[in-house]
């Protein structure tokens, strides 16, 4: 099973120019090798049977036919070869010259794509030597003995992607001719090309690569020239580029004296499940003139090797690496602040209140709360820190919830919920002594009654604590920590939490307030509503209960960012965590998310307001809209089964 994965290649051969049997040998031997590898797509340069560079030797009879010879000897060679390969090379057409993309296929021509757009620039100039496919008026295309169809238009399809092609200049054009083609069905788009280097240039072409991948929800594989290439005026350094949707996949190492091949995945289903949610995407299709009708092309791939994935993916897909991160913790911390802010302007409440429990949730939010006072010139005293101790609350929790609201200078109330839920239970006649769903549960409604009651006091609002993660797997009691009147985390994932609190520690707090976040970041994660084990520690672990949430975390991103079924996801995890859990941990975690997810609904269905910060949110009133009543079987069956 490929799981939606294309393997494709983009090469970067060392030529010789105008010999086109030596190059035919070279080309034949990097398509031998990536078919080895399983590639099923591979992409050469611009003009990489004669090479770039041959001027006004394109206009020589000699050239051309030796061409079409070497186009032969790479069709008869390969023929017993299962991958499509891409090739660029100069054909006449009715007494002109077109710069030409040749498909190719088990012996077999599939199609040939003229480039549109030629370049007139000092050191290319191309208008010399060949003609534009605007100009071209023939539809195909007599090649090594083949009638083939020819066209800017072409989309080659396989049961498993639509692909088309553009040269070079097309990429740089206002229009690119692969945006035309996205809209009509090509979900990757390959590139000949014959880029020189400049100061400057390279920075400049891979944005442009990652932009139009992104512009088009597409993949782009680019191969531009490299070695053996005239440098009478200028220099050719090969550059072999994979991109999906505006990430690059991989690259090759320019200014190379050898020939490279530079290989990666697609993920063409990552690819339609972005086109089908993305209401930009589908509206465009309408600015394709009607008579701009795509010819396509049918072939299959039949390499039967097993999917052999070269990419990485990360464990932590919410958490980026290196300096992106703080870049990350600061946009996300500011967009909190901002909701809040406007939400306080507008209500014209007096006082926030939130509870303090001494967990990464309630510190995050207090954080938050605390950035949006002064921001808004408002004295820190007028935020209201509710520590409530119950049956669980272990010593380092409650020093640190006391410590950090002392040093920041907000205003402090502790209120033991004890003795109240005591009485409740009393008067519900529940045994004190049976730690069940409703002796938790009862600790944590009682809690919010006491800080909407208090937010009632003070003119105030609730500032809800829980999280993205917790959210998803229904960790919260309904009507307990689960609502609030603002929820700044509600759509900041666990795995994020600890990284922005520790962001705030380094970046933008006194010394006393870092030293206590940095032992709340240490902390383990609980909601301590079960008694402490006779030392004093944490006994109630969330993550004992439910499983990791760096788990949780990968489900839920590529569940609802993609919509990936779960043997996708369960096929994912296992490469991401391979030295981590094994299969079997992974497949139960699994079960337990969708499990928990689809039965859980019913608590995001009135989730109180609260901004989103990423691409994914679970909010009933836009990103997620999901039936409470849903059934949870067809996906269990799919692990099951795993």
């Amino acid at each position: 099973m490929n799981y939606g994965f294309v393997k494709v290649a983009a090469a970067v051969p060392r030529v010789k120019i105008a010999d086109c049997k030596y190059n035919a040998g070279q080309l034949e031997s990097l398509i031998a090798i990536a078919d080895g590898k399983g590639v099923q797509i591979i992409t050469f340069p611009e003009m990489c049977i004669t090479a770039y560079t041959c001027g006004d030797l394109f206009g020589q009879q000699l050239l051309l036919e030796e061409a079409e010879m070497g186009l032969m000897q790479i069709l008869n060679n390969t023929r017993q070869l299962d991958i499509i390969s891409i090739l660029g090379m100069p054909i006449a057409v009715n007494s002109t010259v077109i710069n030409a993309a040749v498909v190719i296929q088990k012996g077999k021509i599939l199609g040939v794509v003229p480039k549109t757009y030629l370049p007139n620039y000092k050191e290319f100039y191309e208008q010399r030597w060949f003609t534009s496919a605007l100009q071209v008026v023939e539809d195909n295309v007599r090649l090594c003995g083949q009638i083939v169809p020819m066209g800017t238009n072409l989309l080659f399809e396989t049961s498993d992607t639509t692909f088309g092609i553009e040269i070079c200049e097309d990429l740089w054009s206002t229009i690119p001719p692969s945006s035309t083609l996205a809209l009509q069905g090509a979900e990757i788009l390959f590139n000949l090309s014959a880029d020189n280097e400049g100061i400057g240039k390279h920075s400049y072409l891979r944005s442009l690569i990652s932009q139009q991948s992104a512009r088009c929800i597409a993949g782009y594989v680019f191969s531009s020239c490299g070695f053996g290439e005239s440098t009478t005026d200028v220099v050719f350094a090969g550059n072999g580029l994979i991109y999906e949707n505006g990430s690059e996949l991989a690259h090759n190492k320019r200014f190379s004296l050898e020939e490279q091949l530079v290989i990666s995945e697609i993920d063409v289903e990552r690819l339609r499940a972005e086109r089908r949610i993305n209401t930009t995407f589908a509206a465009s299709k309408g600015t394709v003139p009607s008579d701009k009708k795509p010819l396509r092309i049918t072939t299959e791939f039949v390499n039967s090797k097993e999917l052999n994935l070269t990419r990485t993916f990360d464990m932590h897909p919410f958490v980026p690496q290196g300096e992106t991160l703080n870049e990350r913790c600061e946009e996300v911390f500011s967009i909190q602040v901002a909701g809040l802010a406007q939400r306080l302007v507008h209500t014209g409440a007096k006082t926030a209140v939130i509870g303090i429990s001494g967990g990464l949730d309630s510190t995050l939010a207090l954080l938050v709360c605390v950035r949006t006072f002064d921001k808004l010139e408002l004295p820190r005293k007028n935020i209201i820190g509710v520590t409530m101790p119950g049956f669980g609350t272990t010593d380092r929790t409650y020093h640190n919830a006391l410590s950090l609201m002392k040093s920041l200078g907000i205003t402090i109330r502790e209120i033991s919920i004890k003795e109240a839920c005591i009485q409740h239970f009393k008067d519900i006649n529940h045994n004190i002594n049976i730690h069940d769903v409703t002796y938790e549960n009862s600790q944590a409604r009682e809690r919010t009654q006491i800080l909407m009651d208090i937010a009632n006091q003070t003119w105030g609002m609730v500032i809800g604590t829980g999280d993205l993660s917790e959210l998803a797997l229904g960790w919260a009691t309904y009507n307990g920590d689960h609502m609030s009147m603002y929820g700044v985390n509600g759509s900041v994932p666990k795995t994020l939490v600890k990284y922005l609190v520790k962001w705030v520690a380094e970046n933008d707090i006194d010394e006393e307030s870092r030293i206590t976040l940095l032992d709340i970041v240490e902390t383990p994660i609980s909601p301590e509503l079960i008694p402490a084990d006779e030392n004093g520690e944490i006994q109630q672990k969330t993550e004992d209960l439910v499983g990791p949430y760096e788990l949780h975390d990968f489900f839920l991103y590529y569940f609802m960012r993609f919509g990936f079924r779960p043997s996708k996801i369960y096929y994912l995890a296992n490469i991401a965590f391979k030295d981590i859990y094994d299969e079997e941990t992974i497949k139960k975690w699994l079960s337990t998310f969708f499990r928990r997810f689809f039965n859980q609904q019913f608590k995001r269905s009135c989730l109180p307001d609260g901004p989103k910060v990423g691409s994914i949110s679970i909010s009933p009133r836009g990103d997620w809209r999901m039936p409470s009543d849903a059934s949870s079987a067809t996906w269990l069956k799919e692990i099951e089964n795993l």
